[in-house]
């Protein structure tokens, strides 16, 4: 094919699917489509119908958190039957909202997860349990996606805002989302996974070894047991 041939090609290409662009107004087959066919974009969300690409990811006030997050929950579902742990899977929550959370936890079908793997290895419908690291994306990640997790069903919500040195971790009460209080040793525990227990001192003092010591008490806690059990008996 000569260059010409070869630009009239691009350009035909470009034209049946263009390119993502920030703003964009799209539906939920045009956005998947596009974010397909831009193999070089590793992450993109449509939230309300609107495109939005986050800036590049800095090293020591995402990355850094991000990871620890990974860990922590990962632990948490490596240890427990019937359970899911993903960072930055993709989110079909709904006709207009496709997200990437930083980490989400969630039952799986078999054990009555309000959530599904779609036929081409997606999530469709609402974890359990998101969580995003909040730098650049803070006002989005406490305004419109906060609405969006709340309307779709996810019942614990964290947003680690690195910036202020402090997560806010939202359960669903009541059709709202209530800031959960941590327990006088400073430690959060989850309502929807027994166990996943997060001490904030610990967290935010840079001592992750102790934030691995509480989820291992929390993961030999009575209520812990009880919950691991019924999942295995669920799932069996």
């Amino acid at each position: 094919m000569t260059l010409a041939g070869e630009t009239l090609a691009l350009a035909l290409d470009e034209a049946s699917c263009p390119p993502l662009r920030e703003g964009d107004r799209l539906s939920s087959s045009d956005f998947e489509a596009r974010y397909t066919a831009m193999p070089e974009v590793h992450k993109a969300e449509l939230i309300d119908g609107v495109v939005f690409m986050p800036s590049p990811v800095r090293a020591r006030s995402h990355s850094e958190p991000h990871q620890k997050l990974i860990v922590w929950a990962g632990l948490y579902a490596q240890r427990t039957p019937g359970l899911f742990c993903g960072p930055d899977v993709t989110l079909r929550l709904d006709d207009a909202n496709q997200f990437q959370p930083d980490v989400c936890l969630m039952r799986v079908p078999e054990v009555g997860g309000q959530a599904r793997f779609s036929p081409d290895d997606y999530i469709e419908g609402a974890p359990e349990w998101v969580a995003e690291v909040s730098a650049s994306t803070s006002p989005r990640d406490t305004h419109l996606k906060q609405r969006t997790y709340l309307r779709c069903g996810v019942r614990e919500y964290v947003i680690w805002r690195v910036d202020d040195a402090e997560p806010d971790w939202f359960v669903r009460t009541d059709g709202r989302y209530v800031r959960l209080s941590p327990d006088p040793a400073g430690v959060l525990r989850s309502t929807q996974f027994p166990g996943l227990w997060l001490h904030l001192p610990a967290i935010l003092g840079g001592d992750f070894e102790g934030v691995l010591k509480t989820l291992d008490e929390g993961l030999h806690s009575a209520a812990y047991r009880e919950f691991a059990a019924g999942l295995a008996q669920r799932g069996a």
